[in-house]
């Protein structure tokens, strides 16, 4: 399996946040998210080829149980179908006790995991890039409603939405409708932030709007603590 990185640090979002957390970055994406700060993590094959037990070995040098499998975009492997070898890692990690959580964009359906938290950030329009020719195929494919309506009816879950503006509330209240059956205990709202100075100033206008629409606020600590460095 093709790895990015694999890292010791605190979960900076969701309802996770602040727990301590190894983390295994899988290598590649199919979106291209213009504001996506994992970009390194795009191209499938960067990264180094590793064997499943080489993973499980790695991640039990830290005194901890909670994993995380992030990306890139870690159920999508190269053809665009389910990521070989991603339900037996799973399997492995769970059997040892683990907790795991997969961050996904929630645009492939993957039914055979051993997840304990699904951790969807469906994309919205706000993600999409200026250059038109990334942009058709970001767009084409940013958003699969009857995948994510299927994992959540197989896997516990939270959402996380990216905030960009004000104008991005009526745009997850649409998509939450579509999927439909959603609890909303269970959709956090984060500012789109690259910087501990950009999470400042749209702080306040994402807490606004989670008092608005009920949805809970979430931090984004890996910004705040690190300013976004890498491995962090």
């Amino acid at each position: 399996m093709q790895v990015n990185e694999i890292f010791y640090s605190l979960q900076g979002e969701g309802v996770l946040a602040g727990t301590p957390s190894v983390f295994v970055r899988l290598a590649g994406c199919p979106l291209r998210c213009w504001w996506c700060d994992t970009k390194y993590a795009w191209d499938f094959s960067v990264g180094e080829d590793l064997s499943l037990a080489r993973i499980v070995g790695e991640v039990q040098k830290w005194p901890c149980r909670f994993i995380v499998l992030t990306g890139g975009e870690p159920l999508v492997g190269p053809d665009g179908a389910a990521r070989p070898g991603l339900a037996e890692l799973t399997g492995r990690l769970k059997a040892l006790g683990m907790h795991v959580t997969i961050e996904t964009a929630g645009t492939l359906f993957v039914p055979d995991l051993a997840c304990d938290l699904m951790s969807i950030s469906p994309k919205l329009s706000n993600s999409t890039p200026a250059d038109a020719k990334l942009a058709a195929a970001h767009g084409d494919s940013r958003l699969d409603v009857t995948a994510i309506r299927k994992l959540i009816d197989r896997y516990d879950y939270q959402f996380k939405f990216v905030v960009e503006s004000k104008a991005d509330l009526a745009e997850i209240r649409k998509t939450l409708d579509e999927i439909g059956a959603v609890d909303q205990r269970k959709v956090m709202l984060m500012p789109q932030a690259a910087s501990r100075d950009e999470l400042a100033a749209k702080g306040p206008l994402v807490a606004e709007l989670c008092m608005r629409a009920g949805f809970s606020y979430s931090q984004r600590l890996q910004v705040m603590l690190w300013n976004n460095e890498s491995g962090r």
